[in-house]
C-alpha cells in the first residue's frame, strides 16, 4: 500500500540547497514495514488553497488506490492571510479545502487521515504558546469530529513534547544556524518553523506514535516503537 502526504515545508523533502533544512515526511517511511510504500508530496510553501489551485490534489488523485492513506497537514501557510494565493479562513475555506482532499480519498476508496499542523517554536511563560498557528489546528479537529474523520494530532503531541525543553534546549531541533558554518546559510539562520534532520526524525516519530495510539489499520505496519506518553 502507498501512503500519499499532502502538505507544507514541515513534511517535505528539501532540496540540496536547503539542507540541513529537513520535513518528518522524509522520515516517517523508516517506522514502516515494506509493505508502505511513503510518497510525499507536501511542498515548501504551500497551504490547502495553493496546493489545490497548482494542481497538486488532482495529481494525488490520479495516482492513489483502493487501500492506500492520504496524510493531510496543513495551516502554517494557510494562516497567511495576507496573501491571497495562500491564505484561508480557519472555520471556512481552510475547512471546505481539507474536504476536498478527504473526498479525493474516499472517492479512491483510499483512507483520509487528517493531521493538525505542527506547532512553531515560540515560548510564553515557559511554555510553548499553543495559539502560534491561530484557530488553524482547532478548526481541523473540529472537522474531524464532525465528518467522522481520522484524525493525528500532531499540533498537540509537538506542542507536548517541545513542553519537555526550554527556549534554549528546544533549538537543537530546528533551523537554528550561526554564521559562517553552514554553506547555504552563510550569514546563518534563526527558524522557528522548519526542522533541520534531528528535529524531523523526531517529529516523523512523533507520528509514527500518535499513529500506535489510533484505531487506524495502518498501525498494524508499523515497526515495534516504544510509545512515550509525552
Amino acid at each position: 500500500m502507498k501512503l500519499f502526504i499532502a502538505g507544507d515545508s514541515t513534511a517535505a523533502k528539501k532540496l540540496p540547497e536547503k539542507r540541513p533544512e529537513a520535513g518528518w515526511g522524509e522520515f516517517i517511511g523508516d517506522f514502516f514495514t515494506d509493505q508502505v510504500t511513503v510518497e510525499n508530496l507536501a511542498v515548501n510553501g504551500r497551504s490547502t488553497k495553493s496546493f489545490i489551485a497548482e494542481g497538486r490534489l488532482l495529481n494525488i488523485a490520479q495516482q492513489i488506490q483502493p487501500g492506500d492513506y492520504l496524510f493531510i497537514q496543513f495551516g502554517h501557510n494557510d494562516q497567511k492571510i495576507e496573501d491571497d494565493t495562500r491564505g484561508t479562513d480557519p472555520y471556512t475555506t481552510y475547512q471546505e479545502n481539507l474536504l476536498q482532499f478527504v473526498e479525493v480519498a474516499k472517492k479512491n476508496q483510499a483512507t483520509p487521515v487528517l493531521l493538525t499542523s505542527v506547532t512553531r517554536r515560540g515560548y510564553l511563560n515557559g511554555k510553548i504558546d499553543s495559539t502560534l498557528l491561530g484557530d488553524y489546528p482547532e478548526a481541523c479537529r473540529q472537522l474531524a469530529k464532525e465528518k467522522n474523520i481520522p484524525l493525528l494530532d500532531l499540533n498537540r503531541v509537538t506542542i507536548d513534547f517541545f513542553n519537555e525543553y526550554n527556549d534554549d534546549t528546544s533549538r537543537q531541533f530546528f533551523l537554528q544556524l550561526p554564521p559562517h558554518t553552514y554553506v547555504n546559510y552563510p550569514n546563518g539562520v534563526c527558524d522557528n518553523t522548519h526542522f533541520n534532520e534531528l528535529g524531523a526524525k523526531t517529529v516523523a516519530k512523533l507520528v509514527a506514535e500518535a499513529l500506535a495510539l489510533s484505531s487506524l489499520p495502518l498501525k498494524k505496519e508499523l515497526k515495534k516503537i516504544s510509545v512515550k506518553n509525552h
